[in-house]
């Protein structure tokens, strides 16, 4: 209908054209939209070469392989002895070892979160727009975050394992320095949408830009802060057993060896030890969230 005809029309008929109308270009620009993410996905699809045929021609092989690392326990034998073969024990035969590593895996963690938020929470500051000393401070910040944890932990693995050496050293580091990127963004959001009303009540009592950081905001995001640093680590129990492919220590060094040499039944072994420490883990680090969080919030 024209612009003429429709003048011409009661207020209420025109209102309903007016809105069938922006229906009508809200259902173009989705249906435009749609079109374009389909084109880009198959795009994307070609290039990348995820043909349909490969994925299904290589769909049995994975149930293949995961039919080959199944462990072969015998109902009659499951609760004997290491020496006997289709046992849980003859399965899990190397259980202690695996289970130091576990532990190693989860101490570089720890240590590697611990080291990364304190980072993180330095830079975090300064990154955030709301209360950033200058632009120049912002820009630098905020630059520094992004390349942090933008170089996958991996790569920084074997930079240091060349520097440092094989061992948990440079899983440490590599996952301290990708954690102060990836938690740096989080601390600085939760900082942005801190109310800065105490902001400049410390202002106006004198104190300076770290004495309002300080007693201003940080007493605000702390229940976030904590919340994503135990989140983090729940990460980066995964992201330890990943490095240490690259000779960076743990669990992960143990599996590359295992799957090296095909051997089956140890990977699939050790893969449900890093399963159950990482539910553990997140059901741990969930309780002490929710106990940590309240206890601020009661403070408060």
């Amino acid at each position: 209908m024209s612009a003429s005809n429709l003048a011409t029309l009661p207020a209420v008929t025109r209102g309903e054209e007016a809105y069938r109308a922006a229906r009508r270009a809200k259902r173009r620009q989705m249906l435009l939209g749609g079109a374009l993410l389909l084109a880009c996905l198959l795009a994307a699809a070609w290039v990348s070469e995820a043909h349909p045929a490969t994925l299904w021609a290589g769909l049995p092989r994975i149930g293949e392989y995961f039919a080959r690392i199944l462990p072969d326990l015998r109902w009659h034998a499951l609760l004997a002895d290491a020496e006997t073969e289709g046992s849980i024990a003859f399965w899990l035969y190397r259980l202690p070892e695996w289970s130091l590593l576990i532990l190693e895996t989860a101490n570089m963690a720890a240590l590697a979160t611990l080291m990364g938020s304190a980072a993180a929470l330095l830079l975090a500051f300064p990154a955030s727009r709301n209360i950033a000393p200058s632009p120049l401070a912002f820009h630098l910040a905020r630059r520094s975050l992004e390349a942090l944890r933008t170089v996958p932990e991996i790569v920084y693995a074997l930079i240091f394992v060349w520097a440092f050496g094989v061992g948990p050293l440079a899983g440490i580091l590599a996952i301290a320095l990708h954690s102060a990127g990836a938690n740096g963004k989080l601390f600085a959001e939760a900082i942005e949408n801190a109310d800065l009303k105490a902001w400049e009540g410390v202002e106006s009592a004198g104190g300076s830009w770290l004495h309002a950081c300080r007693f201003a905001v940080l007493p605000q995001v702390l229940p976030n802060i904590l919340s994503y640093l135990l989140l983090r680590f729940e990460v980066n129990i995964r992201s330890a057993s990943v490095i240490g492919f690259v000779g960076a220590g743990g669990i992960g060094e143990e599996l590359y060896k295992v799957i090296s040499f095909n051997y089956y039944e140890e990977i699939s072994a050790i893969v449900l030890l890093i399963i159950l420490t990482v539910s553990m883990v997140d059901l741990l680090s969930e309780r002490l969230r929710h106990a940590a969080i309240g206890r601020l919030e009661t403070a408060r």
